[in-house]
Order: structure tokens, then C-alpha cells, then sequence
């Protein structure tokens, strides 16, 4: 396997991590607050399945950064077959 494609692999789910943590904030704003208050009373601890707001965006931040490294290595492992061909040129 090359490191482009395993970089990509990197790239794709980081992408699914990313569009996920968007979605669950999405429903989250758009659950309404009477919704909310009846749905979650404030004295239940939030469960595992159901991640918090903070969880989401910390998720997002993760995924933003994970796709930044593996794009690094693309463009790296780009740069490097590049070099290759121009020697061999």
C-alpha cells in the first residue's frame, strides 16, 4: 500500500468523523428547549450515547486536525515522487 492512498484512507475518515459530530450538533440545535428539558432533565447525567455538545465540537476539532496530518503526509509524499521524477528525468 502506498502512503498516498493510506494518507487519503486518513483524509476519508476524518471526513466521516467530521460530517457525524456535525450532524449530532445539528440535532441538537434543532431540538427545541421544551424538547430538551423534557428529553433530559437536569438532574439524569448524560449517558454515553448521548455525547454533549462540548463532546461534538471536541470530536470536530480532532477530526479537523487528523485530516490536516494525512493531507501533510499526501502533500509530502507528493513532493517526494515528484522529487523522484525529476531525478530520473
Amino acid at each position: 500500500m502506498s502512503t498516498s492512498s493510506i494518507s487519503l484512507g486518513g483524509m476519508n475518515a476524518a471526513l466521516n468523523a467530521l460530517d457525524s459530530s456535525a450532524w449530532c450538533i445539528a440535532r441538537q440545535a434543532a431540538q427545541s428547549p421544551a424538547q430538551a428539558a423534557t428529553s433530559a432533565p437536569a438532574t439524569k447525567p448524560n449517558t454515553a450515547s448521548e455525547p454533549t455538545l462540548e463532546d461534538n465540537v471536541v470530536s470536530q476539532l480532532q477530526a479537523k486536525n487528523a485530516f490536516l496530518v494525512n493531507l501533510r503526509v499526501f502533500q509530502a509524499s507528493d513532493e517526494m515522487l515528484g522529487a523522484l521524477v525529476n531525478v530520473k528525468a
